[in-house]
């Protein structure tokens, strides 16, 4: 049984041959119509056209936009055959690429080979690049900015990198840091019981669990879609080394979603305009997909506004604007964290679903978080005790982590084989120090 690539070879083939053969009176007087293309539904490419009911144009324009990550002389072969003294033949489209030397295919290929010069039928396929389109709303391909005054349609016909991905290798791997998505995926190998907060915390914590679990079901089942905003957006809020990065981590982990940690800097630009093209590619590739979202110092473009005094100002504003309106109408779990609150322009906070507060630990969230990272008791000194460090030093988790972190390095260049108290002070008082309080020793 030959597989759906050759089949995807056949088909584009014979799609191909059907328009040049009229043009080049080879076959003047073939049908016009599109030959069928019949699919196995057990691989990848398959189950998404029979999930979508993909006609037989949209097929062919799905294939033309893979081909060339099959096979990249796969169009030059086929189109060569009519053309074997060369020369240009405009009305075919494509381009070539900076290093793909085969032809990438265009909005205009497409629509020659489906339409010809029947100007109603090309009107008709222009359809399947526009917004409402199934390929559009599921970021499935897309046809690349052209240059100021050229036509539309002469854009590079583009599939998404992660519909490449799935259809030729069968999943989708994940999107890295880079210029064109600007957030990094974020893991913990650790459980919620690592997680030492506050009831009222956890309480607020377990409200998203609910919504994670149950949105889906509440706004197909009540049929409550269209009529409740989408998503969900949260504040999380507290000192540092309170455990925010880490409970969006556990939220993922036991929700069974992908974390994102957006790095701002590389989203907020000088550049006017750039900003918002840099949010839009965010949240294109996230839309449809149960990721969620952490914007990490929120207040870094989230911050009280200023009165508008210049163009800065005024494109700073829209800035904002613009990823409000993105985050509002995305889908998923939104998560925005600060350290400080009140840094957050009070004008936002209506956007958000729920605020959760982390505040610092008091002494026996404290003695929890020893117990829980301190090692087991045969590698502690005796005369440490985690109860007597909760009630002596307020350290948040991040704070005690690296104390243990510190100590532990220590005893280790000591080649001792325990833990000492004083190793342990020592990291205490360096904690103390990077955040500009002093450490009464008694």
């Amino acid at each position: 049984m030959e597989s759906i690539y050759q089949q995807v070879f056949a088909f584009v083939r014979q799609g191909i041959q059907h328009r040049l053969n009229q043009d080049f009176k080879k076959e003047p007087n073939s049908s016009s119509v599109i030959p069928d293309f019949s699919f196995s539904a057990d691989t990848t490419l398959g189950k998404f056209i029979a999930e979508n009911k993909l006609s037989s144009e949209e097929i062919f324009c799905l294939c033309m936009a893979l081909m060339p990550h099959l096979s990249p002389g796969f169009i030059s072969g086929v189109v060569g055959a009519y053309l074997p003294n060369g020369g240009e033949f405009p009305e075919f489209g494509g381009v070539k690429g900076k290093n793909h030397r085969g032809i990438i295919p265009t909005g205009e290929t497409v629509l020659y080979l489906l339409a010809g010069k029947d100007l109603a039928k090309r009107a008709a396929m222009i359809r399947m690049f526009e917004e409402d389109h199934l390929f559009s709303r599921k970021n499935v391909l897309f046809l690349d900015q052209v240059p100021l005054g050229e036509p539309k349609m002469s854009g590079r016909l583009i599939m998404d990198e992660e519909y490449v991905d799935l259809f030729i290798a069968g999943k989708i791997s994940k999107p890295k840091l880079s210029s064109d998505f600007p957030a990094q995926l974020i893991t913990t190998d650790l459980e919620w019981n690592d997680l030492v907060l506050h009831e009222k915390t956890i309480e607020d914590i377990r409200e998203i669990e609910t919504w994670l679990k149950f949105n889906a079901r509440l706004m197909q089942d009540w049929k409550l879609h269209g009529k409740v905003k989408p998503g969900y957006r949260v504040l999380f809020h507290g000192p540092p080394g309170t455990g925010k990065t880490m409970t969006a981590c556990l939220l993922g982990k036991y929700t069974g979603r992908d974390v994102f940690r957006i790095d701002l800097s590389m989203v907020v630009s000088k550049y006017i305009g750039e900003t918002e093209k840099n949010l839009s590619k965010l949240f294109d590739k996230a839309a449809n997909k149960d990721w969620i979202l952490f914007f990490d110092e929120a207040d870094s473009i989230f911050g009280k506004r200023t009165n508008v005094r210049d163009a800065h100002d005024k494109y700073a504003n829209q800035e904002v604007s613009y990823l409000l309106q993105r985050i509002e109408s995305h889908e998923g779990l939104v998560i925005l964290a600060t350290n400080m609150k009140a840094n957050i322009d009070p004008s936002f906070t209506r956007r958000f679903n729920t605020f959760v507060e982390f505040d610092n630990p008091g002494v026996e969230e404290r003695r929890r978080l020893w117990e829980t990272y301190l090692p087991d008791s045969k590698k502690l000194g005796k005369e440490i005790q985690a109860k007597e460090l909760a009630r002596l030093y307020e350290l948040s988790g991040a704070n005690i982590v690296n104390v243990i972190q510190y100590a532990g390095l220590q005893t280790l260049q000591k080649d001792k084989r325990q833990l000492q108290l004083e190793d342990l002070l020592k990291g205490v008082e360096k904690e103390y120090l990077k955040e500009g309080k002093m450490l009464r020793k008694n």
